[in-house]
């Protein structure tokens, strides 16, 4: 059988941010410079234009640059995932502008807006199936969740080869996954895309759910890997260690300001002396008070993976 995009997932999956210049342009060379420093540092998959890359505030050319830039950084070391989502037409503008650049896959983020049926659900996913040979990882969560008739119908379709779970309900994915196993899906990858991902990830590794997004590892890549490798090595108390001393205390640090997820990503990396600029509206950067916290979480995170 030929190897499918989505088996080459091997290790922390990588959700790069999208570096702006001074004139708020994609600075291409800096992003395929973040890239290919984190492939080097281990990224298990590159999840290009997405959540942590501002998919929301990127045109439609923009997201063809940044798709371009994070494959030629890759060279084929590892799988490229784009963005798409937003009103249909631009879905699947986003999903034709992601092949033509060269991405090997798609995450299908929600629609914009509207709350929609499940009917309207299988709808939106099958239109942009439609536009383009990619595999698709679906994504569950906000005004796209999906029930497990939803899940079972559209694991009829060989191009939907991931579920992503934004939502955080442990049994119902448990039912996702064995809905797949049931339709004789094995192919079919399962991901924790809740916001840092670290904090649950031990849960959904117990219910067959073993990969997971890491917004951290774009910052922070080698106390991502130190909790990857815990993890991977079924080390409870380094896990412990990290959380409690980390991951725990950014999430507090987050939760203080709507769309953190993302601002306080490209703050630790300007942090770290890398110039990706500001995020865009409607996001907002950390305050200087928060991004010194910032600063002092990074530097206990270092301590101790050092």
């Amino acid at each position: 059988m030929t190897e499918r995009p989505f088996d080459r997932f091997d290790g922390v999956l990588f959700f790069p941010v999208t570096p702006f210049d001074e004139h708020d342009r994609v600075d291409v060379a800096a992003l395929e410079e973040h890239v290919a420093d984190r492939v080097a540092q281990g990224a298990g998959g590159v999840f290009a234009a997405c959540g942590t890359g501002e998919y929301h505030a990127l045109g439609l050319d923009e997201i063809r640059a940044a798709v371009g830039a994070a494959v030629r950084a890759t060279a084929g070391r590892r799988p490229v995932v784009a963005g798409t989502g937003g009103p249909i037409a631009h879905a699947v503008a986003a999903a034709r502008a992601a092949a033509e650049a060269g991405a090997e896959g798609l995450l299908v983020l929600p629609p914009y807006l509207v709350s929609a049926p499940q009917e309207g659900l299988l709808r939106y996913v099958e239109g942009v199936a439609a536009a383009t040979d990619l595999p698709l990882v679906v994504y569950h969560r906000g005004s796209a969740a999906l029930t497990e008739p939803t899940v079972e119908r559209l694991l009829t379709d060989p191009r939907v080869q991931g579920l992503k779970d934004g939502v955080g309900d442990l049994a119902l994915m448990q039912r996702f996954v064995l809905a797949a196993a049931r339709a004789g899906r094995d192919d079919v990858r399962f991901f924790n895309g809740l916001l840092t991902a670290e904090a649950s990830q031990a849960a959904y590794r117990a219910i067959g759910v073993p990969l997971y997004s890491s917004a951290v590892f774009a910052m922070a890549p080698r106390i991502a890997t130190a909790f990857f490798d815990a993890l991977q090595a079924g080390d409870p108390v380094r896990q412990r260690l990290l959380l409690d001393r980390f991951f725990v205390p950014l999430v507090r640090l987050r939760d203080e300001t709507p769309g953190f997820a993302v601002s306080l990503i490209k703050a630790g990396l300007r942090i770290g002396g890398v110039p990706v600029g500001s995020v865009r509206p409607p996001l907002t950067d950390p305050t200087p008070e928060q991004t010194d916290r910032l600063r002092a979480l990074l530097d206990a995170g270092h301590e101790l993976v050092a």
